[in-house]
């Protein structure tokens, strides 16, 4: 017996959404069955955090893109973007027009530092300093860049791309994407020192070897580290050989010449902040120095030596914390969807029927992007086998839901919108005066435009 199509929704156009919705089609033909797939996205373009997460000098990362691509413009999966769940159509309407909705939202907040002075004005998440530099339409287009001394809290690569993009002469940023009014904004900042701050020691960073790397590749920008942070350091002994390549890297630089640069960038190991202080706003940071427990665990402990950085901007990259989505459970602790496997659990940890769960906001959010394709199929292989029980839709019709988007006025965006304002972008960056990929379309209003004209003319 033939099954009936079929029918889902995912709810996210990043790599975790599109991910999802390839392997789902995959393993449905495989079965001999069919399936209709609408991946729905908040913003006007997709990829997500490729598009608005990754620092503009990243092309390599960006180029994960093109499998993203192909994946879509297989004509399987349908993207309806400029769509919000929970304002624009709820999720309870999703579950009657689909059999299954599958969240996958990611995590796009900054994590909490709950330190006195953490709230002083100057004091920033980096996920919004990162939806900036990346022309995220939601944010606004100028950026508070006055400060000479910038702290940056955290030893993650998020933490890297923000000091090295606020470290960076904006002329060697001018083949990227990024956008004009970013570019504006870099160029008056007057910064010259930026601090990296980490709990732990060097033999513990969160960093991967190619930023850590690319850190000291910056024109112009000399690299301090301070003798201090490597006692006892022994990169033979490192847990595995990346952080061997990464001690390699930083004890290198504790023999490097600087002073020549007009701009420094010092890293930071074994400091706990305590406190950000200030008059009105931010104008200092006190940290404590930590040391090694001692038991090859990198733990450390505090040692009751507090050091003061005059800085006048702090940046917390401590981590992103998930949104919830209306309707569906939230753990607010975790900052994630609660499940198992994949499957959504309601408060009394039951399995809530047709909702499913992957990426970052189904685990948090660690590892990298690869690494969503692991939960993607651990998800669909529980949605795979929950088939035969999950509720059937209460609305048939395949389009239906358009038609609900339009009566809403909901101006929703599509693949040929995407291809068309995709198009217009390389088109501005071949017409640039440095010839570049392309330039982003900041505003939403003329992403959405250009998406639906140029769909409309492409019909």
């Amino acid at each position: 017996m033939t099954l009936p199509t079929l029918r889902v929704a995912i709810v996210g156009a990043g790599p975790a959404g599109i991910y999802a919705g390839n392997i789902l089609n995959n393993a449905v033909r495989e079965r001999g069955s069919e399936v209709a797939i609408d991946l729905f996205e908040s913003l006007p373009a997709p990829y997500g955090l490729i598009r608005y997460g990754v620092a503009p000098d990243h092309p390599r990362i960006k180029g994960i893109v093109n499998s993203l691509h192909e994946m879509l413009d297989a004509g399987i999966i349908r993207l309806i973007g400029n769509v919000t769940v929970g304002r624009d159509i709820s999720l309870d309407e999703l579950h009657a027009h689909y059999d299954a909705v599958i969240l996958a939202t990611g995590a796009i907040r900054d994590a909490d530092l709950d330190i006195p002075g953490i709230d002083l004005p100057g004091s920033y998440g980096a996920a919004d300093f990162v939806a900036w530099y990346d022309g995220h339409p939601d944010v606004p287009r100028t950026w508070p860049l006055d400060a000479t001394d910038i702290a940056v809290i955290g030893n993650g690569n998020v933490a890297l791309d923000v000091a090295r993009v606020l470290a960076k002469h904006p002329e060697d940023l001018r083949s990227t994407d990024v956008p004009a009014n970013v570019y504006a904004g870099l160029e008056g900042s007057p910064v010259t020192d930026v601090h990296v701050f980490g709990r732990r020691g060097p033999a513990e960073v969160k960093f991967t070897p190619i930023e850590l790397r690319e850190l000291g590749e910056v024109p112009d920008v000399d690299i301090v580290v301070s003798d201090e942070d490597f006692a006892g350091v022994d990169a033979a002994a490192a847990a595995n050989n990346q952080i061997k390549v990464m001690l390699r890297t930083l004890q290198s630089w504790r023999t490097r010449e600087v002073g020549s640069a007009s701009r420094r960038l010092h890293l930071h190991f074994f400091h706990t902040p305590v406190e950000v202080f200030g008059e009105g706003r931010v104008e200092g940071m006190r940290f404590e120095r930590n040391a090694p427990v001692g038991d090859g665990s990198g733990a450390v402990v505090g040692t009751g030596t507090f050091v003061d950085y005059p800085v006048q901007a702090v940046y917390r990259a401590v981590g992103y914390y998930g949104s919830p989505v209306p309707g569906a459970p939230f753990d607010e602790r975790r900052g994630v969807i609660p499940n198992d496997g994949g499957r959504v659990l309601d408060a009394d940890g039951t399995p809530v029927p047709g909702l499913y769960a992957t990426g970052w906001i189904k685990r948090g959010p660690v590892g990298l992007i690869g690494h969503t394709k692991g939960d993607a199929m651990e998800t669909i292989a529980n949605l795979i086998e929950d088939r035969d029980s999950l509720p059937a839709p209460t609305v048939a019709e395949a389009d239906a839901l358009l038609e609900l988007l339009d009566d809403r006025g909901i101006h929703y965006t599509t693949w040929d919108g995407w291809l068309a304002l995709d198009a217009h972008e390389r088109a501005l960056g071949e017409t640039d005066a440095f010839v570049r990929e392309r330039v982003k379309v900041v505003p939403r209003d003329e992403q959405v435009g250009i998406s639906r004209d140029g769909a409309l003319v492409g019909s």
